[in-house]
This record gives structure tokens, C-alpha cells and sequence, in this order.
């Protein structure tokens, strides 16, 4: 006899890659959606760090069936000594607790918010966020944001979506600005 799970208990892996706004913002949105559908889920940070963004904000207030670990230390571009092993470390804390979360800690959506640009930076080994995929539990859905998504991690994915800059603000002098980018 042969047993086929529901799609709808298979869990998905989606990468959000490329070099325009909005990968984060894409997997915020999806775990919004699945909170509302009375989902578990977990945001981990692993770049994020030092600011109030709003989202963090908005988290506090959905209650804890949606928890967000902001767990970098912020921008990492043209960081060297002192202040990379500070990056590395904190990285290095940030997967040590998704191993641990994605091993069984009963959420139905965990998103590892800016884990590309850490494997990218050479903070945490691609071999290790290779591993961390296909330990996925069956029901779990896997969310990976950032630039430069390995080619490696986009083969293991279900959905891999490229945000293209066309045109942004910031690239014409315009600051970051209270609810677009923070």
C-alpha cells in the first residue's frame, strides 16, 4: 500500500533573492498570511540588528504565535576585524538556534531572514545551510531571504522568487524612510 502525504501537509521551501527591496517584506507577508490561518511562526534575523524596524513592532503585537529573533548586528558590506568576528558570531548563534528550532520546536513556518547575504559574507557555510534544508521536517515551511541565494539552496527550493531593482530611492539620495525600509 502506498501513502501519499496531502500537499497541504507537505511544506514548502521559498527562497526571496536578488537585488531589488522587498524580500523580506514578500516574507512577511506570507507569515502573515499563515498566522491568520492560525499557523506557528518564527522569524529569525540573521543580519538585522540595533534598530526598531516595524515589523518588530507589529510582531510584539500579534501575540506569540508569531516570534521574531532580531539576532545580527546589523549591515555587514566593508566590515573587517574586530567587527566581522562580531558578524560571525552572532550568525553562528543565529543558526545554531534555527538548527534547533527547525529540529522540533513546533513552528509551521520559520523564516531565516537574510541567511543568503550570511552565507554570501561567509558567515555561516553554505554546507551547513544545505544540511539545515533537507533536515526540514515534512510539515514545515522553510523561508530564506537575501542576495545572492546560493545556486545551491535555489535547486533544493519549491519557489524561488528574483526581486530585480528597477528603480529605488536610495540610489537618487533619498533616505531611508519610517515604514518603507524600517
Amino acid at each position: 500500500m502506498i501513502f501519499f502525504m496531502s500537499s497541504e501537509t507537505n511544506g514548502l521551501i521559498l527562497v526571496f533573492t536578488g537585488n531589488g527591496k522587498g524580500k523580506t517584506t514578500a516574507a512577511l507577508g506570507m507569515a502573515l498570511r499563515a498566522w491568520g490561518q492560525g499557523m506557528k511562526v518564527l522569524m529569525i534575523q540573521f543580519i538585522k540588528g540595533g534598530w526598531k524596524y516595524g515589523e518588530l513592532k507589529a510582531a510584539e503585537q500579534l501575540g506569540p504565535g508569531f516570534e521574531m529573533r532580531q539576532m545580527g548586528e546589523g549591515f555587514v558590506k566593508d566590515v573587517a576585524g574586530e567587527g566581522l568576528e562580531t558578524h560571525l558570531v552572532t550568525a553562528q548563534k543565529a543558526l545554531a538556534e534555527a538548527r534547533r528550532d527547525v529540529g522540533g520546536a513546533g513552528y509551521d513556518m520559520i523564516i531565516l531572514d537574510e541567511i543568503n547575504y550570511a552565507v554570501h559574507y561567509e558567515l555561516v557555510e553554505l554546507a551547513d545551510v544545505l544540511e539545515l534544508i533537507r533536515s526540514k521536517p515534512p510539515g514545515l515551511h522553510l523561508v530564506l531571504t537575501g542576495r545572492n541565494a546560493a545556486p545551491e539552496v535555489m535547486e533544493l527550493a519549491d519557489l524561488v522568487t528574483e526581486m530585480k531593482e528597477i528603480k529605488y530611492p536610495y540610489a537618487s539620495g533619498v533616505k531611508a524612510r519610517k515604514g518603507i525600509e524600517y
